[in-house]
């Protein structure tokens, strides 16, 4: 009889190492299916904001620049919050006590006591995934494309699902999503056949080439 090296409760060891085997690569496939699915991503997602903030009203009705606002979106990977101090370039003589007057108060209160409004981020990547604003800008990425119709957007709710197959599928078919420079803000932009047509010229002449490796957003 040979001595026993290893004790009898190895054995069981032997079976859970087999399960977790064959069941491991399963399961990874199922959770990443449920959570790439666009049934699981935050489509919709509508924070209450600390300030009721009317982007139908300024990017729509008052027909204000994104980036009056969101000055870093052509310079940075980020597109800046702006300070209350932006506001206020605007509603400086905007007195009263009705219920605009009384969210003006709010801005103004950071403004006067340098207290930041702790906006709460709508559209929110993983922290795993790398996006700059700028590359996408730049290349004639409009603001609708992912932000959605924010010019009807009383409150900004996320339009888009900005999930990674959705990120593919536009970086292997950009000419669908990009348009001039100039018209990189505009709203309800439509891509006619011609549009298409200059769209796939300019991806030639600038050398548009989205990557797909995963390195591009996996950093």
């Amino acid at each position: 009889m040979g001595l026993a090296i290893f004790p009898k409760w190895v054995n069981k060891v032997r079976f859970i190492l087999a399960g977790a085997m064959l069941g491991g690569p399963l399961y990874a496939v199922v959770l990443f299916g449920y959570g790439a699915s666009p049934e699981t991503l935050n489509v919709g997602y509508m924070p209450t904001q600390p300030v009721p903030y009317s982007h139908k009203l300024h990017a729509g009705d008052l027909n204000i620049d994104c980036r009056y606002c969101h000055t870093t979106v052509e310079t940075a990977a980020f597109a800046a919050i702006p300070p209350t101090a932006t506001c206020m370039n605007c509603h400086t003589g905007i007195k009263g006590k009705n219920q605009i007057a009384r969210k003006i108060r709010l801005i103004e209160e950071s403004y006067e006591t340098g207290n930041s409004i702790e906006w709460i981020k709508v559209h929110d990547l993983p922290d795993y995934v790398y996006f700059n604003h700028s590359a996408h800008v730049l290349k004639g990425v409009g603001c609708e494309t992912c932000h959605g119709r924010v010019d009807t957007m009383v409150e900004v709710y996320q339009a888009k699902p900005l999930s990674m197959g959705w990120c593919v599928d536009c970086h292997r078919n950009p000419e669908a999503h990009i348009r001039p420079l100039d018209q990189v803000t505009k709203m309800g932009w439509e891509v006619s056949d011609a549009q298409l047509a200059l769209n796939r010229q300019m991806i030639a002449d600038k050398h548009i080439n989205p990557s797909t490796d995963c390195s591009t957003c996996h950093r």
